[in-house]
C-alpha cells in the first residue's frame, strides 16, 4: 500500500497537526509535575524521594508500555489506535482532576503515561509512513522538535499555572484539549493501516513490566537498603535478558529487538539515549535548586527554564533540513561542544549563583541538545525497512524512556545523598556531564564503524 501518494496532502497536513499536538500535550504533561513536586510535596505530606515518583513512575511506565505500540500498529486500524490511546489519557486526565491524596495522584499519572507511550511511537510510525523518504530528516527533525521542546516547555507552564490556580489544574486545563484531539481524530483520521491478525504475546507484556519495574525501582530502594536494592537490580536484569531472548523465539514478537544489532539503529539509538537523560535530568535539577535553595516560586522557577525550551524548540526546527543536507558529524559534535561548555556554571553552583547565569547555562545546554537530538533520531532510522519503522520506533522509545527514568531518579538521589543539598545538586550536574562524555564517545564509535564499512 503506498501510503504516501494514497493519501490527501491536505488530510495529511491535519494528520500531522493532530499527532503533533497531542503528543506535545502528552509530552508536556510528563514534566509538568516538576516545578509541582515541591508544591504537592507540602500539600500532600510526602517526601522529595516519594514524589519524584509523579515524574519518574510517568517515564518509567511510558517505557514499559511502549513496546506494546508496535503491535497494536500491527494489529488493529490507526483510527482505533488513535482513539485509544487517547481514550485512555483522556481518563487518567479525569482521575487527576479529582485526585485527593497522593496514590490517587500516581494512578492519574501512571493511566495517563499508559497512553503517552503508545502515543509517542504511533506519532512517529504514521509520521515516517505517511511522508515520502526524502523528507525524513525534516518530518523527523518536526518530531524530535516535539520530543524534546515538550518536555523542556512542561515546566514552564506549570509554573505559570501553579502561580494562579492549584495543581489539580494541570489536569483539568489539558482534558478539554485531550478531549477535542479525540473528535478530530475520530472523524479526519483515516484508515490508511491494513490491519494483520498477529496475537499479542502477554507473557512478553507480563515479563517486561516486572523486569523494568524491579531494575528501575531498585534505584530508589538503594537509598533505603543497599542489598534490596541490588537484589531488586539484578533480578530485574535477568528478567530481562529473558524477555529479550524470547523476543528472539517468537514469529511476531512484542519488539523486534534484532534490529538493536544495525550499528547505525544501536549506536544512534544510544546517542539520542544519553542526550535525552541529560535533558530530563538538569530539568530536574533546576526547580529543585531554584525552589529549595533560592527560594523562588514554582512562576519563577519555570521562567528560568523558558529561555531553553525556546532555543531549544528553534534549533530543532532548522537542524532536521541541515541534517538531510549534510548528516550528523558537525551537527552533533557543535551541539555536544554547546552542551559542554554551558556545563561550568552548573556545576559550579553555590547559594547565591546568579539567575541570569544559571538561566543563560541551561538554555545554551538546552540548545547544544537540539543540534544532537534530531540528527541522532533520524540518523537512527536511516538503514530500517519499512516493515521494520514501527518496531524501531518502539524500541528506540522504549529505551530512551526507560533511561530517561533512571536519569531522572539518579540526579534525585544523588543530589538528596549529600547532607548539604547544594553539594547534592554540584554532584547531580556532574552526572549528567558524564552523560554528555559518553554520548560523544557512543558517536565518534559509530562514525568510526561507518567509516570502516564504506572501506
Amino acid at each position: 500500500m503506498n501510503q504516501q501518494g494514497q493519501i490527501n496532502p491536505r488530510i495529511r497536513r491535519i494528520v500531522t497537526a493532530v499527532l503533533l499536538g497531542t503528543c506535545f500535550i502528552s509530552l508536556a504533561s510528563q514534566t509538568m509535575m516538576v516545578t509541582a513536586l515541591p508544591v504537592i510535596q507540602e500539600d500532600l505530606h510526602v517526601s522529595l524521594n516519594a514524589v519524584q515518583w509523579l515524574t519518574t513512575g510517568y517515564t518509567l511506565i511510558i517505557g514499559i508500555v511502549t513496546p506494546l505500540s508496535s503491535n497494536m500498529y500491527e494489529k488493529f486500524t490507526n483510527r482505533h489506535v488513535f482513539t485509544g490511546i487517547i481514550g485512555t489519557f483522556i481518563l487518567g486526565t479525569l482521575v487527576g482532576c479529582f485526585a485527593n491524596n497522593f496514590a490517587t495522584l500516581l494512578l492519574a499519572r501512571l493511566i495517563q503515561a499508559c497512553a503517552g507511550g503508545m502515543l509517542m511511537t504511533f506519532q512517529m510510525t504514521t509520521m515516517i509512513s505517511i511522508y515520502p523518504i526524502e523528507k525524513r530528516g525534516a518530518i523527523l527533525g518536526l518530531s524530535s522538535l516535539v520530543i524534546s521542546a515538550a518536555p523542556a516547555l512542561g515546566p514552564t507552564i506549570s509554573g505559570l499555572i501553579l502561580e494562579f490556580l492549584s495543581w489539580r489544574w494541570l489536569f483539568i486545563l489539558v482534558l478539554p484539549l485531550m478531549i477535542l484531539a479525540f473528535i478530530v481524530g475520530y472523524l479526519k483520521l483515516p484508515n490508511f493501516s491494513t490491519p494483520r491478525p498477529i496475537k499479542i504475546d502477554y507473557l512478553s507484556v507480563l515479563i517486561s513490566l516486572i523486569g523494568s519495574g524491579l531494575a528501575l525501582g531498585s534505584l530508589t530502594v538503594f537509598q533505603i537498603n543497599l542489598w534490596y536494592g541490588l537484589a531488586m537490580l539484578i533480578i530485574g536484569l535477568l528478567i530481562i535478558a529473558v524477555f529479550t531472548k524470547r523476543q528472539l523465539h517468537l514469529k511476531n514478537p512484542m519488539l523486534k529487538v534484532q534490529i538493536f544489532t544495525y550499528p547505525s539503529f544501536r549506536w544512534m539509538t544510544i546517542v539520542g539515549i544519553f542526550t535525552f537523560m541529560v535533558l530530563l535530568g538538569t530539568e530536574q535539577l533546576m526547580p529543585i535548586y531554584t525552589e529549595k535553595i533560592l527560594g523562588m516560586g514554582s512562576f519563577l522557577s519555570g521562567l528560568i527554564l523558558l529561555p531553553g525550551a525556546i532555543g531549544n524548540a528553534i534549533t530543532a526546527y532548522f537542524v532536521g533540513p541541515i541534517y538531510d543536507k549534510y548528516g550528523p558529524k558537525w551537527l552533533v559534535t557543535i551541539g555536544a561542544v554547546i552542551m559542554l561548555v554551558a556545563s561550568i556554571p552548573l556545576v559550579l553552583v553555590n547559594n547565591h549563583s546568579s539567575v541570569i547565569i544559571l538561566t543563560v547555562a541551561y538554555m545554551l545546554r538546552m540548545i547544544g541538545n537540539a543540534f544532537v537530538f534530531s540528527p541522532a533520531l533520524s540518523e537512527a532510522f536511516s538503514d530500517l525497512s519499512k516493515e521494520e519503522n514501527s518496531h524501531g520506533t518502539a524500541l528506540n522509545n522504549t529505551l530512551r524512556q526507560i533511561s530517561g527514568a533512571v536519569s531522572v531518579t539518579l540526579c534525585v538521589v544523588i543530589a538528596n545523598t549529600p547532607a548539604s543539598l547544594v553539594s547534592g545538586i554540584r554532584y547531580g550536574m556532574w552526572s549528567t556531564v558524564i552523560m554528555v562524555i559518553l554520548m560523544i564517545l557512543s558517536f565518534y564509535h559509530y562514525l568510526n564503524i561507518k567509516k570502516a564499512n564504506k572501506k
